[in-house]
């Protein structure tokens, strides 16, 4: 055994009774009780905020330096981690696009949005009804953290994107800095927020006046000035008529023409970024 308070090497990992007993990977049905997280930045930004959270830890030799913190908190915790192959680490991840590194930890629920906190925080807000492409998801929370957007909402749409495996990939670790709540009842709770926040949909609406961008920026320091909220839309069919009937106004970016419109996710960094800014 390694003296008290060092890890062991992660080639000695291998014979601890908390680690799997073979140099296998885990079993699928094991896998897939606990939530994988891959790539050295999520895997970094999960250890910093919620290391409890980390059940497993595997990796791949060339990351034993950038992981060295986080096997002696693995094994702090009793916790088993092990360096493997890639393609062991690829059977865990469960995909050859792992970074390297992948935990595993139990997975997270999301809390519900509270419009009386929204009104206090007085923070701007991005909503997400519809959007469906969890690749997409993971690209605008990572947009999100990068621009220090607090908080995402995603409403009960059947087709919006929730954490998963592939969001968390993209995200790099974008989770972590933004919280994420769930808003069901998308059209009631924008009709309480607008208490508080100015609502924007974004939407190609010929029949309602628009505004661009430019809106959302401009309201810090203004006495009176409310906070901005917009809301994203499905990626096939937009926002639904309920929620952009419950915007105060619409939103547009203005371009070339040549195309109808961007991708959710670009629309999403353009925006975040003007909320960001205020």
């Amino acid at each position: 055994m390694p003296p008290r308070g060092r890890p062991p090497h992660p080639s000695r990992a291998r014979s601890r009774t908390a680690a799997p007993a073979t140099s296998s990977a885990p079993e699928p049905t094991e896998s897939r009780k606990l939530f994988r997280v891959a790539g050295l930045a999520a895997v970094s930004a999960l250890f910093a905020h919620e290391p409890e959270r980390v059940e497993r830890l595997f990796f791949e030799e060339r990351l034993k330096p950038a992981v060295g913190a986080y096997c002696k908190a693995m094994a702090g915790a009793r916790k088993p981690y092990r360096m493997v192959e890639a393609d062991e680490l690829a059977k865990v991840a469960g995909t050859v696009l792992h970074g390297g590194v992948v935990a595993l930890m139990a997975p997270r629920t999301l809390p519900l949005f509270d419009t009386e906190v929204a009104r206090r925080a007085a923070e701007p807000l991005l909503i997400l009804d519809g959007v469906g492409n969890p690749h997409n998801l993971g690209a605008i929370l990572r947009t999100a953290a990068f621009f220090g957007l607090p908080r995402v909402l995603v409403s009960d749409h059947p087709g919006q994107a929730l954490p998963s495996e592939a969001a968390y990939r993209v995200a790099e670790g974008g989770f972590e800095w933004v919280a994420l709540e769930r808003a069901p009842a998308l059209p009631a709770v924008l009709k309480r927020l607008r208490a508080s926040h100015r609502v924007f949909g974004t939407a190609l609406d010929q029949s309602r006046p628009t505004v661009d961008a430019g809106a959302l920026t401009g309201w810090r320091g203004k006495q009176g000035a409310k906070p901005p909220a917009v809301v994203l839309g499905n990626e096939e069919d937009g926002i639904p008529p309920a929620t952009l009937a419950a915007c105060e106004a619409v939103l547009t970016i203005p371009g070339s023409g040549r195309v109808q419109s961007l991708n959710v996710a670009a629309t999403a960094a353009i925006l975040i970024h003007a909320l960001a800014a205020g």
